[in-house]
């Protein structure tokens, strides 16, 4: 590892976060985190020094307000500075507190102390570089669908009598997999086609004590899943990108039944439409539309 990492922040309109995660993990940033200030959003990410060049900065900084501009939003303010080793770990995990979703959940980083739980299940949580630590709209509305689907006890002393098989494509941190078991699920499909998120929902099934039989791991896509299930799912949980989705949906009929339901999100409210008319024209239909803020999240069933 590098004795130095660069510290990279950016302060943006809040509808470009989920972009920013994605220049900055493709950008090799380990490790982020972001919060509101006012009405902007602020993002903290990490690189090792060694790893890139003042001029790669520069030409991250100039495709963000790129980015921006395509998507018709305000450009962003990058700046990034040195920090030591010993530090970088700890400068974003210190902006990432306990979070309450739904009724159900506390989803707690894993470094923290067990806070109390009242009458929620605790989900521990190390995201590493993945995506998917409670905080945005989109896993919060995921979360919430999930709750409501698998319609979990009133306590969480009582048993979890539900017997539901989901496939969670592109599971990031695992955290909607790693919820939906712990809310009652009987089984979870996980696929990623991202190595190091793959990695981060195995450890998180394991840092929530999940048996290996109920969270099945792969890296892949819908592809991958259909190799691995022995019959159709229940459900399938889906929170990435709008394009991504798209493109997705015509594939989904390989691993699903005729009352298959569906979690979807990632989705910007003005995408919505694209993304339902993909879904018509595949069979699907719109049951309910969530939305936070400018994000939503689509229920649907086979139509």
């Amino acid at each position: 590892m590098a004795n130095s990492w660069w510290e990279i922040q950016i302060l943006s309109d809040p509808l470009l976060e989920d972009t920013l995660f994605w220049r900055l993990d493709a950008f090799g940033c380990v490790g982020s985190s972001s919060q509101m200030k006012g009405s902007s959003c602020l993002m903290r990410a990490y690189v090792p020094e060694a790893q890139v060049q003042m001029l790669d900065l520069a030409a991250l900084s100039l495709l963000l307000r790129q980015d921006a501009l395509c998507l018709g939003l305000p450009a962003p303010i990058a700046q990034w500075n040195l920090i030591e080793e010993e530090d970088w770990g700890s400068n974003w995990k210190q902006h990432w507190k306990p979070q309450k979703v739904g009724d159900r959940l506390l989803i707690n980083p894993a470094w923290l102390p067990t806070p109390e739980l009242g009458d929620r299940v605790l989900l521990k949580l190390e995201p590493g570089v993945a995506f998917g630590t409670g905080e945005h709209a989109t896993t919060q509305l995921c979360l919430e669908a999930l709750e409501m689907r698998l319609g979990a006890p009133a306590l969480a002393s009582e048993p979890l009598p539900i017997n539901l098989v989901i496939a969670d494509i592109g599971c990031g941190s695992g955290i909607l997999s790693v919820g939906a078991l712990l809310l009652g699920a009987k089984q979870i499909y996980a696929v990623d086609t991202d190595p190091l998120a793959v990695k981060a929902t195995r450890e998180n099934g394991d840092l929530n004590q999940i048996e290996s039989d109920r969270l099945i791991i792969a890296q892949g896509s819908v592809d991958q899943i259909a190799e691995m299930i022995d019959a159709p799912v229940d459900g399938i949980v889906c929170n990435i990108l709008a394009e991504v989705i798209i493109d997705l949906i015509p594939h989904m009929s390989a691993i699903m039944k005729p009352n298959t339901w569906g979690i979807l999100s990632g989705i910007l409210v003005e995408q919505a439409k694209p993304v339902a008319d993909t879904l018509e024209a595949n069979g699907w239909m719109v049951t309910a539309l969530w939305k936070r803020g400018e994000w939503c999240c689509l229920n649907i069933r086979r139509s």
